[in-house]
């Protein structure tokens, strides 16, 4: 039986993008990866916007809040993906060799849902393919 593999989705601040890339994840690559998230500078809650964007399109919400990146440096990572420039430029380093992509998202914060569903999708179409190849799965 394979181990999951565990994929850091990191951002700022953790409220929009990276939370629905980790339901994402979980969802269409269950059995194969265990998403996570977390953000360098992790805002209170996570934006109603993507909230809605995840029910929208029947993925679970349950369980999301926003994480400090620092709280996860012992967690056991195969591969950290930031999806936002200043995420890319301020992730820590984890131990051991682990791989790291960046794969940059819009941030729809202030727009109205149509906007939130859109980056959902974007994120849908890229990221999931990108940690198959990334991980070889």
């Amino acid at each position: 039986m394979n181990k999951l593999k565990t994929v850091l989705v990191l951002c700022t601040g953790n409220s929009c993008r990276s939370q629905m890339g980790e339901a994402i994840l979980n969802h269409d690559l269950a059995g194969l990866v265990r998403g996570i998230s977390a953000g360098t500078r992790p805002q209170a809650k996570v934006a109603d916007g993507a909230i809605e964007a995840l029910k929208l399109a029947g993925l679970p919400t349950e369980g999301l809040y926003p994480k400090d990146v620092a709280a996860l440096t012992d967690e056991p990572i195969d591969l950290v993906v930031s999806v936002c420039d200043n995420a890319k430029e301020t992730c820590p380093v984890f131990p051991g060799a682990v791989r790291c992509i960046h794969l940059p998202f819009h941030d729809p914060h202030g727009e109205p849902l149509e906007s939130f569903v859109a980056v959902r999708d974007d994120i849908r179409a890229r990221l999931v393919p990108a940690v198959r190849q990334a991980l070889g799965l």
